[in-house]
């Protein structure tokens, strides 16, 4: 079966623990998916086909190309919810 994935996911949550622990930022769900939805939304999707399942065989060659927006993204969105984190002190 085949499936569209956006690939720019995959690639952000490949980096999102790295920035969190960086950046000590909260990492709660809650702040990890808000600072993925912030980056995200600040990055250019990169939609593939491919069958569900099997390994994407062009990652280490798109990893590459999109590195550094990635991280830039990461960065900015992981200093917005820094300051401004939407969980409650109990949900931490």
């Amino acid at each position: 079966m085949l499936e569209i994935k956006n690939y720019m996911e995959d690639l952000v949550f490949l980096q999102i623990d790295n920035v969190i622990k960086e950046l000590k930022v909260c990492d709660c769900h809650k702040c990890k998916m808000d600072i993925a939805a912030i980056a995200l939304n600040s990055l250019k999707p990169h939609y593939i086909v491919t069958q569900k399942g099997r390994l994407y065989t062009k990652l280490n060659t798109l990893q590459q190309q999109f590195d550094v927006d990635i991280l830039s993204a990461l960065i900015k969105a992981a200093i917005i919810v820094k300051r401004n984190p939407r969980h409650e002190e109990y949900e931490k």
